[in-house]
């Protein structure tokens, strides 16, 4: 869950033919023209060094403007905001309406799991948001895109805790979303193992369904798009059949893309069918 940062990577560079906008020079806080681009580093949300987000503003907002949120990978124990930017910035080009808030949370350890922690962290993101939504010229609408790990916590928090229906959208490449599947429960994989062993060891059923998309989507979810690779050797084709099936038994709005010879990530034709798809996804349902 540690490298697929570096298929956006070789995704952004693939696109040569996209001539990416230059940042903007950082903004003064007291510069929220709603006709200009804004861009905030760093935002603080807490005392840990980890519970930061950057946001993007774009120009010409108004109250209706949407943002997509992004969540980045890493086993729930490593990773960082900077693997995004690579997507952040096609958004930006393709989706020029769109606010974007890229995030950091607080890393897992044998001391800290992941649950709830970064779903907390996601929740004070998306309330400071609400809060500073006339501030920023924005709406409370969001959408999410994971990747990995981050999938994994896009999608739990979109089917468990969304309850006023914020998210509009969420969006899981190569995301975890059944951690009682017996090909977790049963392999054989060390770094897999202790990955997994963050949420505990030997942990209840009961709570490994509690941090579980699948254990958790219901008939009122909103939109969701999945990519998987069938050659992933931490992410079984399981992890995503099984949830691509579930919303299709509750009739929950839903793409799904498996793609043949992709692992934990893949390049080239591929990589610009995820892009193309999920441009086309999100400008329908956020």
């Amino acid at each position: 869950m540690k490298c697929l940062n570096v298929i956006f990577l070789c995704f952004a560079v693939s696109l040569f033919f996209l001539n990416c906008e230059n940042e903007p020079t950082n903004n003064s806080n007291n510069d929220l023209n709603p006709l200009k681009t804004y861009k905030e580093l760093n935002i603080s949300y807490g005392n840990d060094i980890n519970q930061t987000f950057d946001l993007y503003l774009p120009a010409n907002r108004n109250l209706n403007t949407k943002t997509l949120i992004l969540v980045h990978g890493g086993g729930w124990s490593s990773g960082d905001k900077v693997d995004m930017n690579p997507i952040k910035d096609l958004i930006r080009q393709d989706l020029p309406n769109l606010t974007v808030v890229n995030i950091n949370y607080r890393l897992a350890n044998s001391n800290n799991s992941p649950y709830p922690m970064q779903i907390d962290d996601i929740t004070t993101i998306i309330n400071y948001l609400k809060t500073n939504k006339s501030k920023y010229t924005i709406s409370d609408n969001f959408g999410f895109i994971g990747t990995s790990a981050g999938g994994h916590l896009a999608l739990l928090w979109t089917y468990a805790f969304n309850t006023n229906s914020n998210i509009k959208m969420v969006c899981s490449i190569v995301g975890p979303t059944n951690l009682t599947d017996p090909a977790y429960l049963n392999n054989t994989n060390e770094e897999l193992q202790a990955m997994l062993d963050l949420y505990g060891v030997n942990p209840e059923i009961s709570f490994l369904e509690e941090v579980s998309p699948l254990h958790q989507v219901t008939a009122t979810a909103p939109p969701t798009i999945l990519f998987y690779g069938a050659k992933d050797p931490l992410i079984p084709t399981t992890q995503g059949t099984d949830l691509r099936d579930k919303l299709s038994s509750l009739n929950v709005t839903h793409q799904f893309t498996l793609y043949p010879n992709g692992g934990h990530g893949w390049i080239g034709l591929d990589m610009l069918d995820t892009w193309f798809k999920l441009k086309a996804f999100t400008q329908m349902h956020l």
